[in-house]
């Protein structure tokens, strides 16, 4: 790399000489320059060889095949092969809308529907399934107000609590009400 760097330093070095040497050709009143042939062979060459030794240092990990920091790391996206979906040069303008990713939450509640454990949040605030996000909020700070394990002692209260909040955390957030409302109603 070094040689390539003096080579490229050499080469626009001669380049500029060469101009000014072809200047002084003894008249000082013509002040318009012309070049041969040759000169300009030369210059251009010169201009040539940088452009690729740029373009040579910018690619030098992709030439010499080194391994960025990416392929050194156990990420999960090389599990899944998302990174070469979204990192390939073919599909660069590819959108797999078919494809629908499973989330923990998915997994969960397909797994306790499955069991028949899914628990049935709606029952433990004590909401019909059709209540609003409003109402949701509503009744978990009734409940939460009334059981917290601070107003009332003993351990039935810190389970009954725990249930609450996850009822309420799953039920709160519009999308996950959702993929639990899907999997409450398969039997």
């Amino acid at each position: 790399m070094i040689k390539l760097k003096i080579f490229v330093f050499v080469a626009i070095f001669v380049g500029g000489f060469q101009s000014a040497i072809s200047q002084t050709d003894g008249s000082t009143s013509n002040l318009e320059y012309t070049m041969t042939n040759e000169e300009n062979i030369i210059l251009f060459g010169g201009f040539a060889i940088v452009v690729i030794g740029i373009f040579l240092f910018l690619a030098r990990d992709s030439i010499l095949r080194r391994k960025t920091s990416y392929d050194k790391e156990e990420f999960e996206s090389k599990k899944d092969k998302t990174y070469e979906k979204y990192h390939s040069g073919w599909t660069d303008d590819y959108v797999d809308f078919t494809y629908t990713r499973h989330t923990e939450d998915d997994e969960e509640f397909r797994k306790a529907a499955k069991n028949s454990t899914l628990p049935d949040y709606y029952k433990i605030l004590g909401i019909p399934q059709s209540s609003s996000q409003e109402e949701i909020k509503q009744r978990y700070r009734e409940l939460a107000k009334k059981l917290h394990p601070d107003k009332s002692k003993g351990k039935k209260t810190d389970e009954t609590m725990a249930e609450i909040n996850k009822a309420y955390e799953i039920l709160s957030k519009k999308e996950r009400k959702e993929k639990y409302d899907k999997h409450l109603n398969v039997d």
